[in-house]
């Protein structure tokens, strides 16, 4: 497929801080959501390509930085913050061309988060307790150090490419490991933009490779003997190999995969005060959000009253090209995520669920749109409530008291997100505490807090992000410890050792 003028084309890859040449020979086209058109060209990254970024992070390990102070490293993570954000705009605006996220909200969604991830592990990294001691047993002295766990990869999805990468740079970069990043070949562009920012932080050679990279080279990434450590954002039957590959040699993995989650509507809460946020909990970023809030559990009673005002407003909703500021909801990321979200909107008619808005493809003549769909008349067994469908898909279950709702919102092979809403904030909380979830909002479509752990129970993944626990990741943990003073002749030590013996009256 041939180029035009307008369109991105890079010849060179990111490897450890460098610009380097490309070995490969099948360059990767970028391809439009907004018209199915090519935008940009990159290199296709081999797995020598590979090799050689692990060697640079492997030689960087073995340099200064891990053995820089806490805030020396903090301070470049917040260098490549304000890097970033100085080209903020620039790589909105990429991102909504790769991966169809409205340029409207693009800034918020796809950029502020970044910055803000960096900055707030950036303040943690200046504090945390990399090493602290304790009183051991016998009254000595035993070190706890937390060590960098080596060499980091970092396979990030299409959806938040910038953040998704982020939350594994940064508490990387945080406990001393050098990191190869693995953007998927859906959104390679602003991987070098991020590249720039990188660069212009000044960080070491080697520290940081960004690499655009098809499946099969990320596998090999993944598989490196090199790397220590594997951060992994996908589905969950792609992060269930990424585990068995990781297995293999122990390597340590975090792994934050799908989600199903329930927006539990309280007896007592006000719809229409509600609504704004509970549309903007399901359709954010297109409803490819693995937190999205898909399955609305509703009263019984009140139904058709929720169902009446998500269809008013997913109807208000302005479906369009992503990078047309009027836009609300822009085009899936990609044609086969299209194919994928037809798939399950037939499916739902299927198991005779009802399109009370919404339920087929856009009729727009290019590009990857679906109609954003309200599902009536779902119970929660159907494939439409149970399967993560990652679109702008929503399923209204009611319920007959609170237990059912918790039962139905826990009934599900999935934990990443959940959400109660109400008028008695207190209540709400005790209800949301018994949701099976990595995180529960309470009247909010905010899915996360940069200061608290991020992940999910159940097939949602292992480990966390964000916070110290997300550092914590990427530590070891090593105990050292120190002679203990002998006791004087004589004294006890309070433990006595002695020789296996049948007589039970031995002392």
């Amino acid at each position: 497929m041939g180029v035009d003028a307008g369109t991105q084309v890079h010849d060179r890859l990111f490897i450890g801080g460098r610009w380097a040449d490309a070995r490969g020979r099948d360059p990767i086209d970028v391809i439009s959501p907004n018209t199915g058109e090519v935008i940009g060209r990159v290199p296709a990254v081999t797995a020598e390509d590979m090799d050689a970024a692990v060697a640079a992070a492997r030689d960087a390990l073995a340099g200064p930085w891990p053995r820089l102070a806490p805030g020396e490293r903090a301070e470049g993570l917040s260098r490549l913050s304000r890097a970033i954000a100085e080209r903020g705009e620039e790589i909105a605006g990429c991102i909504s061309a790769e991966n169809g996220c409205p340029v409207a909200s693009s800034p918020a969604v796809q950029v502020l988060s970044a910055t803000m991830a960096l900055d707030a592990m950036a303040e943690l990294a200046a504090e945390h307790p990399y090493r602290t001691d304790r009183v051991g047993v016998l009254g000595n002295t035993v070190t706890v150090r937390r060590a960098p766990v080596g060499v980091a990869a970092a396979v990030v999805p299409w959806n938040v490419p910038l953040f998704l990468a982020v939350t594994k740079l940064a508490p990387a970069l945080a406990a001393g490991c050098p990191i190869v990043v693995k953007l998927s070949s859906h959104t390679p562009l602003h991987g070098y933009l991020l590249a720039e920012a990188v660069r212009a932080a000044d960080l070491p050679a080697g520290l940081v490779s960004i690499l655009g990279a098809r499946s099969n080279v990320g596998e090999h990434l993944v598989r490196h003997p090199g790397v220590d450590k594997v951060g992994f954002t996908g589905s969950t039957a792609v992060g269930r190999h990424v585990a068995a590959l990781c297995a293999d040699s122990v390597k340590r993995v975090t792994l934050e995969l799908g989600g199903k989650s329930a927006a539990i509507i309280l007896e007592d809460a006000d719809i229409g005060a509600h609504l704004a946020a509970l549309v903007d909990s399901s359709l954010m970023n297109n409803g490819q959000m693995c937190g999205a809030q898909s399955r609305i559990l509703v009263p019984r009673r009140r139904r058709d009253e929720l169902v009446e005002a998500l269809v008013a407003a997913f109807r208000a909703i302005r479906v369009g090209d992503s990078l047309d500021p009027d836009t609300d909801l822009g085009p899936l990321a990609n044609e086969r995520q299209r194919d994928r979200v037809q798939q399950y909107l037939d499916i739902g008619h299927q198991e005779g669920a009802r399109a009370a808005t919404g339920g087929g493809r856009s009729d727009r003549d290019r590009g990857f749109f679906v109609e954003p769909t309200v599902f009536d008349h779902v119970d929660n067994s159907m494939r439409i409530a149970q399967e993560e469908i990652f679109g702008p898909v929503v399923c209204v279950i009611p319920y007959t008291d609170e237990d059912e709702a918790v039962a139905l919102a826990n009934d599900s092979p999935y934990g990443l997100c959940g959400s109660v809403w109400t008028s008695d904030v207190d209540h709400g909380a005790e209800v949301g505490a018994r949701i099976e979830a990595g995180t529960v909002t309470i009247n909010s479509a905010v899915l996360l807090d940069f200061h608290a752990p991020f992940g999910g129970f159940k097939q949602s993944g292992i480990g966390r992000e964000l916070g110290p626990e997300g550092l914590d990741e990427y530590v070891e943990l090593q105990s050292i410890i120190h002679p203990f003073e002998p006791a004087p002749t004589g004294a006890s030590t309070g433990m006595v050792l002695r020789a296996p013996t049948t007589d039970d009256t031995a002392v």
